[in-house]
């Protein structure tokens, strides 16, 4: 009987290649449709986040190193498809953080998934600030932080939830 793991990881290099481009061609539809739906919050960059979703399920059925790649590879294309140079910026600089703290969280095994995507989401959010008060200068922009905070727990525990049942399913 074959294992999870056994159904997730490819035996060759040239099934991870596919793999690979496989998550990052689904993340890419999650940046598309979520670039459709009417965010109506007034906080600059405010999104669900629904493309994490293949960043926080890889992180337990894939290696480090090949999340970071599809990750990467994700905010890249999705900046020049769906954004700008600006957007690729903060993107990084939000998704760079938020893998390292959801890996560091997730490898401690302290936290559920939940917790994992919940500390995800507000580390995405506090990266981007980090570079907003870069980009203008000043501490201006963390009149934002408690309610990207509250932005980033909500949406967290929202890819949480999702992860969870998608976990269970593969």
């Amino acid at each position: 009987m074959r294992s999870h793991n056994d159904i997730i990881r490819p035996k060759s290099p040239a099934g991870y290649v596919a793999l690979s481009g496989f998550l990052v061609a689904v993340s890419l539809i999650f940046s598309y449709i979520e670039s459709l739906i009417p965010f109506v919050i007034p906080i600059p960059g405010a999104k669900l986040g629904l493309a994490n979703l293949v960043t926080l399920t890889g992180l337990f059925f894939l290696s480090p190193g090949q999340v970071f790649l599809i990750m990467l590879s994700r905010i890249v294309l999705s900046g020049f498809l769906f954004g700008s140079f600006s957007t690729i910026i903060y993107s990084l600089s939000g998704g760079i953080l938020s893998f390292v703290i959801m890996l560091f969280a997730k490898k401690t095994k302290i936290l559920s998934p939940l917790g994992v995507s919940i500390l995800g989401g507000v580390s995405h959010n506090m990266g981007q600030l980090a570079v907003a008060c870069f980009v203008v200068e000043s501490l201006a922009p963390t009149v934002y932080l408690p309610y990207l905070v509250l932005l980033g727990t909500a949406t967290g525990c929202l890819i949480g939830i999702i992860g969870r049942t998608v976990h269970s399913h593969l």
